[in-house]
């Protein structure tokens, strides 16, 4: 790995700070790698005792000791066979077992000071004086190489910055994005759990709340989809392994499918909705003049993630995708690669996402279809971006293996960047499956084919919501609009009336009747983060008003009943944020 930037170099040096304070605690932990990563560094260890808060206090200090002495990073080489032969006597087999895997003749070696190296290619900053804000932040379990085969080791997080400023600023947002973790809301609100044990790992249940949440972003998504002419369509969840052999997935992909066998016949629950969409195109002759093509699903897949990588709802294993195919001539790419765009960025305006970033990304080394074809496709998606005056990076190698694609990441409240939106330029399914038209000529023609996706996977877009919100979602989308709490028994009357009131003008709402005291029922709505909590009693009722208590903001005093109606639905329908 190459570390470009004067802040990884920092990362990566304060790794190696950390690696070898943890062997001067304990010498018989074997290390094994320590890179750079966004926002911090990590090193994976090899130690029967699992760390707890206590060691990493000790490691702290025992790095700062390092960081007084001000140990220079200096490099230096040595042959191949020479350091396979020095990690054996040092019984350092994860170290063996990279270099043999390394084509170098000469392997690169780092050292602090001059009591401790690594197999490091760096480059480091000078000394490590020159660390002055750092923190350990946690530890996780990991495997070898990534591979849950292999032998399970712990991994320790840690961050630094230039200036404890800096640092101070990374922990108040870390602490921040604690509060917001989907996983604890998602049980807090009641609004999805796993039962790992019982249905198995990554697999989500909505609880009635959650699955409301979720049914108002279908609901949401069909219209946009209606209005903009897609065509909707629907896809089996399992298919002939055949399928997915023409389309590369059986190769390419095969790692993460799921395959079994039905009368001797082997079937592959669908990791895309692609095939399904192309047999449909393929049902019937398509004329020069039919085209572009918009098929929408909201197709659920499943894929055999490593359990390791599993994170509540922002990696599972069964997962809805709001995926569309658009099949076109090759006039239509960049017009119709604009409008996807053009539609993202009004979708994620409704979400309440203001910052985007953008990336293309290129071929990979394992691609199917020809360069020309490649190139064709990468320049198409380039152009829309340059006619659109969009600025955006290139993730060189990243592309899917049957073409290049734009990525649409948005920013949260936090400034955390998420993987949402898609768009997949495709010259070569079209070929495999053989897909035609005819143009104006009479002549037979190939479509090209737009893979593309707006939220991405719903389960990944609800975490990333429920993370940017805290849990407090506007009003049109939370699953509970408002809760009316009737002060006394004597009082549910003219709750009932209100409640008939806000369902008519279409809204969700419940009666919290409980014999619980005032208080502890407007807590309870306040922790449930609903928008809005009506109070109800004498008054109120004489007058056809209600007092209103917004979230995140209190007493809102009383207001016509009436009024609130008109408020809380000009929210509702202009989504206001």
């Amino acid at each position: 790995m190459e570390y470009k930037t004067d802040l990884d170099k920092l990362r990566h040096s304060t790794s190696h700070v950390m690696a070898q304070a943890v062997q001067e605690l304990w010498p018989d932990t074997k290390v094994t790698i320590g890179p750079a990563i966004e926002n911090g560094f990590y090193y994976d260890f090899d130690r029967k005792e699992p760390f707890t808060d206590e060691d990493l206090a000790k490691i702290e200090k025992a790095m700062r000791r390092i960081i007084e002495r001000k140990p220079k990073f200096s490099q230096y080489s040595m042959p191949r066979q020479e350091a396979i032969s020095l990690f054996k006597k040092r019984d350092e087999q994860y170290k063996v077992e990279l270099i043999e895997g390394l084509p170098d003749k000469e392997m690169s070696f780092f050292k602090t000071g001059e009591a401790w190296f690594d197999l490091c290619k760096g480059p480091h900053i000078d000394n490590a004086g020159q660390i002055k804000a750092f923190k350990l932040l946690s530890v996780a379990g990991s495997y070898w190489r990534g591979d849950e085969h292999n032998a399970r080791l712990q991994r320790i997080y840690g961050t630094v910055f230039f200036t404890q400023k800096e640092l101070d600023e990374f922990l108040k947002n870390l602490e921040e994005a604690e509060k917001r973790d989907h996983r604890k809301l998602g049980v807090q609100l009641e609004l999805f759990n796993f039962y790992h044990e019982t249905a198995g790992a990554g697999l989500v249940f909505y609880h009635p709340a959650g699955a409301m949440l979720r049914k108002t972003i279908e609901d949401y998504v069909r219209e946009q989809h209606l209005k903009r002419g897609y065509e909707f369509v629907m896809t089996p969840h399992i298919l002939k392994s055949k399928l997915w052999e023409i389309s590369g997935h059986a190769e390419h992909y095969r790692e993460l499918m799921y395959f079994f066998k039905v009368d001797d016949e082997e079937f592959a629950v669908k990791p895309m909705n692609c095939p399904g969409h192309i047999l449909i195109y393929n049902s019937k002759t398509r004329s020069y003049r039919d085209l572009p093509i918009r098929f929408f699903e909201l197709g659920t897949v499943y894929r055999q993630e490593k359990a390791g990588v599993l994170h509540g709802l922002l990696r599972v294993r069964g997962f809805t995708q709001d995926d569309a195919h658009i099949f076109c001539r090759p006039d239509q790419i960049k017009p119709e690669v604009m409008g996807v765009i053009d539609f993202t960025y009004d979708v994620m305006r409704d979400f309440g996402f203001q910052d985007i970033n953008i990336e293309v990304s290129t071929r990979p080394d394992d691609y199917i279809g020809t360069l020309e074809n490649w190139d064709t496709a990468t320049k198409a998606l380039e152009d829309a971006l340059k006619e659109k005056k969009l600025t955006y990076a290139v993730n060189a190698g990243e592309g899917a293996f049957y073409g290049p694609k734009i990525d649409i990441k948005l920013k949260d409240a936090l400034g955390r960047e998420w993987q949402c939106a898609t768009i997949q330029c495709d010259f070569s399914l079209p070929e495999r499956f053989g897909l035609k038209y005819v143009n104006e000529q009479g002549a037979e023609s190939r479509p090209i084919m737009i893979h593309r996706a707006i939220l991405g996977s719903l389960e990944r877009f609800i975490g990333t919501l429920i993370e940017h919100y805290g849990g407090a979602f506007p009003a049109w989308l939370a699953p509970t609009q408002v809760v009316i709490i009737p002060i006394r028994s004597g009082h549910e009357e003219y709750a009932l009336r209100v409640k008939d009131g806000l369902q008519k003008a279409g809204v969700r709402v419940i009666i919290d009747s409980r014999n619980e005291s005032l208080g502890k029922r407007i807590r309870e709505g306040t922790v449930k983060k609903v928008p809005y909590l009506l109070v109800v009693g004498d008054k109120e009722a004489q007058e056809n008003k209600v007092a209103v208590r917004k979230y995140g903001q209190g007493d809102q005093g009383a207001r016509e009943l009436q009024l609130f109606i008109d408020q809380i639905q000009d929210e509702i329908v202009s989504k206001k944020s």
